[in-house]
């Protein structure tokens, strides 16, 4: 695995190399946004990890122009902003997790694995429900005909959902099965990323597909 590394602080972006090397992944490291930007479009890399304040290029702007050139591309915001108007900011940027500073190494290798992983599909097929379309080997959407760019995030829960159509999922197993770690289920983090995708399959569409049930969860239900 190659990861890309944004990080202006040469302390923390030591550990985090010390870390994933010792792990067996190669890490590259940038130390501003532009030369991060110049990276990404250089090589090709299997994640980000990206902190918000780092220089001439912030977090959240990187992160959109990394998306605009590669939606699929999985990234973990690494910041010291912990307010959730932060973390919606970065989520709303296309980011597809976020690690709040100070951080244990062992978390941040288990949000990277849990990224990368797809691991509860059944096949690599085609899946339909009503008009939408997802292509699990391509990584594409479409309803209706129009392509639906999602960011890595938000194709693994569309994926969970439509593999599991008709079927009312819990926060929890969301929880468990999208992000693949022991996660908080008292933030809004998942309700957030469903709002995006709803807006995404639904807003500009009939019939509506995602739906909240009260108390147990979502439906992906045609």
């Amino acid at each position: 695995m190659k990861i890309l590394l944004v990080e202006d602080e040469p302390a923390v972006a030591g550990f985090i190399k010390k870390g994933f090397e010792s792990e067996g992944f190669q890490l590259d490291i940038a130390y501003d946004g532009q030369t991060g930007r110049i990276a990404f479009l250089k090589d090709s890399f299997d994640v980000v990890i990206l902190d918000v304040n780092i220089p001439i290029i912030n977090g959240f702007d990187l992160c959109k122009i990394f998306k605009q050139q590669n939606n699929q591309i999985p990234i973990i915001m690494l910041t010291a902003f912990d307010s959730i108007d932060n973390k919606t900011t970065g989520f709303e940027a296309g980011a597809d997790d976020y690690l709040v500073k100070p951080f244990e190494f062992k978390e941040l290798l288990l949000r990277i694995k849990a990224l990368t992983r797809r691991n509860f599909s059944p096949n690599k097929g085609l899946f339909v429900i009503a008009d939408l379309e997802l292509n699990a080997s391509s990584k594409s959407v479409f309803r209706a005909g129009k392509r639906i760019d999602l960011t890595a995030r938000e194709f693994t829960l569309l994926e969970y959902l439509i593999v599991n159509k008709e079927m009312v999922i819990s926060r929890f197993d969301i929880a468990e099965k999208v992000w693949g770690l022991d996660f908080d289920t008292n933030t809004n983090v998942i309700d957030v990323y469903v709002n995006h995708l709803r807006k995404k399959i639904d807003k500009d569409f009939s019939p509506k597909l995602l739906h909240t049930v009260i108390g147990m969860g979502y439906v992906l239900r045609g």
